[in-house]
């Protein structure tokens, strides 16, 4: 059984919605927690209109009787509250007379989907485009992953995230272990858990809404109590690493993706690189727990390290250690300083086209990035485990526990 999920819905059309299969019976969904995680997407310093008119909330629409998963797919929709201003535009309906203001979209903004998308549908009206190509559709991501998240949280398993870098600040990515992003609070204005860091990173957002600009930034995505085991070394395709890094390059506006210390470590010797393997008995087979540099033992196996320049797998596996992946998001395409682009009909030198836009959206990424990484964990441990129910998915995962300890 696989977890997936797949959404649909414009930007502007009335909802959007996603639908959830792989969730086993039984597992209980809170649909607050779901709110919460879209009220967290809406969040952070320089962000735009959009997040004044949006109060997303979801609506489950099946797979849940009285507050546990069915088994079978769930679906779910986030109201477009917008969709009243746009129902001629949007409508799903041919309509007769064009409206007043049709806004029509026929200068492609750079960096964005317009063009290419245009070029390759065909179509002279680049709205057909940008409506599925916005990032407003990652709000329907957040739902799926507010879901895994709840089955990752059945076996002790927690995500969060932090803005690293934004634009030019700080010089070098801030490197926070997993108290230093668990103290951040849950209004903070940038996720950040630096706060005279986060204060210059708003200035830095000030300045170039002042000048018309964009920022772009780093987060990091950290995964703490995962079971050695998830994903596997015997194909490209099960290989969790390659998984992860489709997950994330996936997000609006992620240009690149990060491992462990990867970056770092192509300009490192071996020697400094490789998280060396050290071994405890744990109390279970009558030895002294083995602790990792955060103090928590790993699956209380034994093995360890004192390092983690891995981020947490090794061969297209989890080994145990804290998962840590980075999100390199480029400034977002849509500049209230238009950029050079072209009319598609008369080919005219023109001002790219502007839609509501924000300065930046670093933060609201992480939030996605957490959804993101927790679909595809949810989907490991849904291979691992199996079941049809949570509780038969829970006696596999104590069984398998089991056999670590005697490993």
């Amino acid at each position: 059984m696989n977890f997936k999920f797949t959404t649909a819905g414009e930007s502007h059309g009335p909802a959007l919605v996603t639908i959830i299969e792989g969730v086993p019976a039984g597992l209980p969904i809170d649909k607050a927690a779901i709110d919460h995680e879209l009220w967290r997407r809406q969040q952070g310093y320089g962000r735009g209109g959009r997040m004044k008119i949006e109060t997303d909330t979801v609506n489950i629409l099946s797979g849940v009787r009285h507050g546990k998963a069915l088994g079978s797919p769930i679906a779910l929709m986030i109201e477009n509250r917008d969709f009243v201003h746009w129902t001629e535009i949007m409508s799903a309906e041919e309509i007769e007379t064009q409206p007043k203001n049709p806004r029509i979209v026929k200068r492609p903004r750079p960096g964005h989907a317009d063009l290419a998308g245009g070029q390759k549908y065909q179509t002279r009206d680049l709205r057909d485009i940008l409506e599925r190509a916005s990032a407003r559709e990652t709000a329907a991501r957040v739902a799926a992953g507010a879901v895994a998240r709840q089955l990752l949280a059945a076996f002790g398993v927690d995500i969060k995230s932090h803005v690293a870098k934004l634009g030019a600040v700080p010089e070098s990515p801030i490197d926070a272990d997993w108290d230093a992003i668990s103290l951040i609070p849950k209004d903070a204005s940038l996720m950040c858990a630096d706060n005279e860091i986060e204060a210059a990173m708003m200035a830095h957002i000030d300045d170039a809404k002042e000048k018309g600009d964009t920022l772009g930034g780093i987060f990091e995505v950290v995964a703490k109590n995962l079971p050695v085991g998830l994903g596997s070394h015997t194909s490209w395709e099960d290989k969790l690493d390659g998984r992860i890094a489709r997950a994330i390059m996936s997000i609006h506006a992620v240009k690149a993706v990060e491992l462990g210390e990867g970056v770092a470590n192509a300009r490192r010797p071996g020697s400094q690189v490789h998280d060396e393997i050290f071994f405890s008995s744990p109390p279970a087979l009558g030895g002294v727990a083995a602790a990792s540099t955060d103090g928590v033992v790993s699956n209380a196996s034994g093995f360890f390290r004192k390092t983690n320049r891995a981020g947490g797998l090794e061969g297209g596996i989890t080994n145990g250690e804290e998962l840590r992946v980075r999100g390199y998001l480029k400034p977002i395409s849509t500049l209230r300083k238009p950029l050079h682009s072209v009319d598609i009909d008369t080919k005219e030198d023109s001002p790219a086209a502007f839609e509501r836009s924000d300065v930046t959206a670093v933060p609201a990424a992480g939030v996605i990035g957490e959804a993101m990484l927790a679909i595809v964990l949810a989907n490991s441990f849904r291979e691992k485990f199996g079941g049809d129910s949570i509780d038969e998915m829970r006696q596999n995962f104590e069984n398998y526990k089991g056999l670590l300890l005697r490993y």
